[in-house]
């Protein structure tokens, strides 16, 4: 199972950060053990002062696959969640200033959490999905995937040029506006069309 991460692909989010909107999707990966196990706590890591929370819509893939057309992509999946891309933030920004890989600061243990997954309905379009986020029950990220800068279909076309996709691997699919701080006790609840899919306690 490969986790695999598109960055920038919220124009709002690459300015927030002073990145360049990308051309072409920015891809990183995570580890099997980046994921964060369901209804278990995220413990602040200990090698970061500034752990930040990134809300994103989430589709696993259902069909193994290589060099998927756009137009065939949407036969690759069926579910999709809201996850939380935790990034350490300081570390990052440090291996950028040396123009070193980031992964320390994206990859780490328990980095990627997942809420539970929920069939697409037939009426709904992913690139019209709500999702939202709520730190200690206040609304602090609000997304539609109408404002991505690539689409779902686009991203699977492009991973898939380069990685075979399998069944069960996992699309992190980029971030809005409004990434910010966590810090122990602090509660987050990530929310699809209105649905509750995901809760992580920092600890």
């Amino acid at each position: 199972m490969k986790i695999i991460c598109i960055g920038r692909n919220y124009a709002a989010h690459a300015k927030e950060l002073s990145n360049e909107v990308p051309t072409d999707p920015v891809i990183f990966m995570k580890p099997k053990s980046a994921l964060l196990i369901q209804d278990k706590p995220l413990y602040y890591p200990e090698f970061t002062d500034d752990l930040q929370y990134e809300c994103e819509l989430v589709v696993k893939v259902s069909k193994n696959g290589k060099y998927i057309q756009e137009k065939f992509a949407h036969k690759y999946y069926h579910e999709v969640s809201v996850g939380l891309d935790f990034t350490a933030r300081d570390l990052q920004q440090k291996q950028k200033d040396k123009g070193l890989p980031w992964e320390i600061a994206k990859a780490f243990d328990a980095s990627a959490a997942v809420g539970a997954f929920v069939t697409l309905k037939d009426d709904q379009k992913i690139q019209e999905l709500n999702f939202s986020l709520d730190l200690n029950g206040k609304t602090v990220q609000a997304g539609n995937t109408a404002d991505m800068i690539f689409s779902v279909n686009k991203m699977i076309e492009y991973i898939s040029q380069y990685f075979t996709l399998n069944i069960g691997d996992l699309i992190f699919t980029g971030t809005p506006a409004g990434v910010g701080p966590v810090n122990v006790y602090d509660k987050l609840e990530g929310f699809l069309e209105g649905q509750k899919l995901l809760e992580v306690d920092i600890r």
